[in-house]
């Protein structure tokens, strides 16, 4: 694919990983007017020709949520009424993926309905990282790459982390990422077994795993408000884990009172990457990693028609001009 063909835009949640990635790839983003009418509503205008050419929108649906997803949307049918050629929406972090099933006989799945909006407005390709539920994929009739920043993060963590560190599953559902991690890691792995107590709290019962007297990495897709990794700790503690844990997320949502629930004694570093911007610069053991090199290397798999295996497979991946973007392991 020629270069010429290939055009970037940012949308406002996320512009400094949008810069991060057009700077490694040495594409400077497409000029477009993004701005809201007094009522809240979102203007966008693309200011750039768009016909015939593949056009990468970079904008992650995270907080405020719906503020984000509808800008996306915007951007994809303006440029899909421009005679876009093809168009990717890269969403590093994909609101409403919690709603992946009905848990009562009177509740949406949005997430299968945000898929469908995001197809309607021209949407043929959707690159996603780290999606909290796989199943989401299949909501999607078009095509869908999701990412995973663990590679990035093991990278970050392995210098850093003590020797024996046990990497923690928070549950049955991240074992999986977990044993990504300990593979990385060259380390074992414990898994969390909870009780759900009501519709919002669950309780640990369960330590699955030897932690006693070792250092511990609690991983996970997303933190949000912290309840779920302060209660982790607690329970590691209890069973003899040293009081040097790590926790490592892909995705640091971090709402209000996060950084409180994580400020514990035990806690050596927090470690997130950039799917999401980080406002709270007041926390030294937060870390932020970015993952603009694995989203610039993917589209630049995407450019030269090669598979995104690539990226785990080959080890280094360079960008035309000689630049690193990511290494495999």
């Amino acid at each position: 694919m020629r270069r010429d063909k290939v055009i970037i835009f940012s949308g406002t949640a996320n512009p400094a990983l949008a810069k991060s990635v057009a700077s490694i790839l040495d594409s400077p983003l497409g000029d477009c007017a993004i701005s809201r009418f007094p009522d809240g509503e979102v203007s966008v205008r693309i200011d750039e020709p768009v016909r015939g050419r593949e056009v990468f929108l970079i904008q992650p649906t995270s907080p405020p949520v719906n503020d984000n997803l509808v800008e996306l949307l915007a951007m994809a049918d303006a440029c899909h009424r421009s005679s876009a050629g093809a168009i990717t929406a890269i969403v590093p972090y994909f609101g409403y993926a919690r709603s992946d099933k009905r848990h009562g006989r009177r509740e949406p799945i949005t997430a299968s309905m945000i898929a469908v909006l995001m197809q309607a407005v021209g949407i043929r390709h959707v690159v996603m990282v780290d999606l909290h539920s796989s199943q989401i994929e299949g909501f999607f009739q078009t095509a869908v790459d999701n990412l995973t920043a663990v590679p990035t993060l093991c990278e970050f963590l392995r210098r850093r982390v003590p020797s024996g560190t046990v990497v923690i599953s928070p549950d049955e559902g991240r074992v999986k990422m977990a044993i990504d991690y300990a593979r990385r890691l060259d380390t074992s792995i414990a898994v969390l077994h909870k009780e759900r107590k009501s519709g919002t709290e669950t309780r640990v019962i369960n330590v699955v795993g030897e932690v006693r007297d070792r250092p511990c990495l609690i991983i996970d897709d997303m933190i949000s408000t912290g309840g779920t990794i302060a209660e982790s700790i607690d329970a590691l503690l209890a069973a003899g884990a040293r009081p040097e844990i790590t926790i490592a997320a892909s995705h640091g949502l971090l709402l209000d009172g996060a950084k409180e629930k994580l400020s514990h004694a035990a806690i050596r570093e927090v470690v997130v990457t950039d799917t999401i911007p980080i406002f709270n610069k007041r926390w030294p053991q937060l870390q932020v990693v970015s993952v603009g090199p694995l989203i610039a290397a993917a589209i630049q798999c995407f450019m030269e028609d090669r598979s995104l295996t690539a990226l785990f497979r080959n080890g280094l991946i360079r960008s035309a001009n000689g630049r690193h973007l990511t290494r495999g392991h």
